[in-house]
């Protein structure tokens, strides 16, 4: 079985090095010899076999078993970077193209989320301690992809400038109501109704997020103005000046994007506007890996932008704005890899030693995604009239200078301490 991993090595490697010292403890060289050597050790013929038959499953498999591992100073992130790199321009394996032409023919089954489905995927992620999140996000707690506005600027100022980026794009008066589709741990929602002066209500299908986001409104003093609901958007009747939603558009499924713009078009009032936010596949449509499938993001999908725009189009929607955010999702992986990096021990005390190879991994193969693999993220601002927006997209920038001079003299709070 190690020849058979061997020929796909040998397919799929053409610059690089990469070295493998496999079972029967022979190091095997792979590449044109340039650059840093990654160095990797599979341990036994079954992991040597089942990476052969399906890397996108069983890679990361076995990287979380032990039965593959990094060394002489390499990390997990350097070997996955080197094969994303070449997998840009060289050939996949026979094998791999099958296995991957099977997810994509079966993606609509693996994606099925009515509603009480859809709560349980979400849980398998977001339900997870608190204490984890804290250990690698920034103070406000943002799980999604921060915007850097400067190459060096730090996480906290890049997941801040995320959420001004937004509000200037919604256009939000004072006293509007405002709708957070995957509100997560209310950071977002509570800038809106903070600095914005908009009522908020929030919608999460995570039990732990639905706790700690309200608790936030209720440290903050804003309870009142803003409200956090541990409810499917699909059963929400109430309409909304403005619609905003930020990193859920990948758990919907694609067989329910109709659903999502149909019933966001319900919610929205005739002059209103919504802004979706969510990581793009920019090669075209897909399959979702069967490792992230598996272990981290059940029922989930990343879209491309051919198979959103037409639903917006058929439920009646004016697409008014697009803008694809290319690298910044691969800097915001980054920052939480090495932050985790520097908690893994308090990970290890939460969970234990394969969890914490479990989250190296999908931090690492997140990051590699985006900057090897085409993934971005695309913002999508649409509404029901194209009449109720600037003439301009001018306003924005106006918009979020002057959020920016009201946001900058007001404390950066922290999150609630997770237990």
């Amino acid at each position: 079985m190690q020849a058979l991993l061997d020929r796909a090595l040998k397919t799929v490697l053409a610059k690089g090095t990469l070295r493998v010292t496999g079972p029967d403890g022979v190091v095997r060289q792979y590449g044109d010899g340039t650059g840093k050597a990654v160095n990797i050790t599979i341990r036994t013929q079954a992991a040597a076999a089942k990476i052969a038959a399906d890397a996108d499953l069983y890679l990361g498999e076995c990287y979380m078993d032990g039965s593959l591992d990094v060394s002489g100073g390499s990390t997990i992130y350097d070997a996955l970077a080197l094969l994303l790199d070449n997998a840009q321009v060289y050939r996949m394996p026979k094998a791999a193209k099958a296995a991957y032409a099977m997810r994509k023919a079966l993606k609509r089954v693996d994606q099925y989320n009515p509603v009480g489905k859809a709560k349980n995927n979400v849980a398998h992620h977001y339900d997870l301690s608190g204490a984890l999140y804290d250990l690698f996000l920034d103070r406000d707690r943002q799980y999604s992809c921060a915007y850097f506005e400067t190459d060096d600027g730090s996480l906290e100022d890049a997941q801040l400038a995320k959420k001004r980026h937004l509000a200037a794009k919604l256009n939000i008066r004072p006293g509007m109501k405002v709708l957070d589709i995957g509100s997560g741990l209310g950071g977002r929602g509570l800038y809106i109704a903070e600095i914005c002066g908009a009522e908020v209500t929030g919608v999460t299908l995570s039990e732990e997020q639905h706790k700690l986001s309200n608790e936030r409104a209720r440290q903050r003093g804003v309870a009142g103005q803003v409200q956090f609901l541990l409810k499917d958007y699909r059963l929400l009747e109430q309409k909304f000046d403005r619609i905003v939603s930020v990193g859920m558009f990948e758990h919907v499924g694609v067989g329910h994007f109709r659903e999502f713009f149909t019933k966001v078009n319900a919610l929205l009032k005739d002059d209103g506007v919504a802004v979706l936010h969510s990581i793009n596949r920019s090669a075209g449509p897909g399959a979702t890996s069967a490792w992230i499938k598996k272990y981290i993001f059940p029922g989930g999908y990343i879209p491309a932008l051919s198979e959103v725009l037409p639903h917006i189009e058929k439920t009646g929607l004016y697409v008014t704005d697009i803008e694809i955010l290319r690298l910044h999702y691969a800097k915001t992986l980054r920052e939480w890899g090495a932050r985790f990096a520097s908690h893994r021990d308090r990970a290890k005390e939460l969970y234990d030693d394969r969890f914490c190879r479990m989250w190296e991994f999908y931090l690492a193969a997140s990051e590699c995604a985006f900057r090897y693999s085409g993934m971005n993220n695309f913002q999508i601002q649409f509404a029901k009239n194209q009449h109720v927006l600037p003439f301009t997209r001018n306003y924005m920038i106006e918009e979020e200078e002057r959020l920016r001079d009201i946001d900058s003299r007001l404390p950066r709070f922290k999150s609630v301490t997770a237990e």
